[in-house]
């Protein structure tokens, strides 16, 4: 049986959200595992918000998508990080 197709047309931008606790080196942590699959990557772009009290911190990362396979690793990556608590 073959792979299922992807609903996403790739290449494309892709906004991934990361959120964790507002800690010391949380983003810098996050942009270590997306250059690992998105090595042209720009930290630059990198857009992030506090929650309201302060506690938690969401990172909105736009890759350019090549696979769903670059995708899923990613997401998983990310998943599996301590500093992370959840990717959207």
């Amino acid at each position: 049986m073959s792979e299922p197709e992807s609903l996403i047309a790739f290449p494309c931008d892709f906004p991934i959200k990361v959120l964790g606790l507002r800690q010391h080196g949380f983003a810098q942590a996050v942009l270590e595992v997306v250059r690992v699959h998105s090595p042209d990557y720009d930290p630059a772009t990198v857009e992030m918000r506090s929650s309201r009290e302060g506690k938690y911190l969401s990172l909105t990362i736009t890759v350019k998508a090549s696979s769903q396979e670059q995708l899923d690793n990613l997401y998983r990556d990310l998943c599996d990080h301590q500093m992370v608590s959840m990717v959207l």
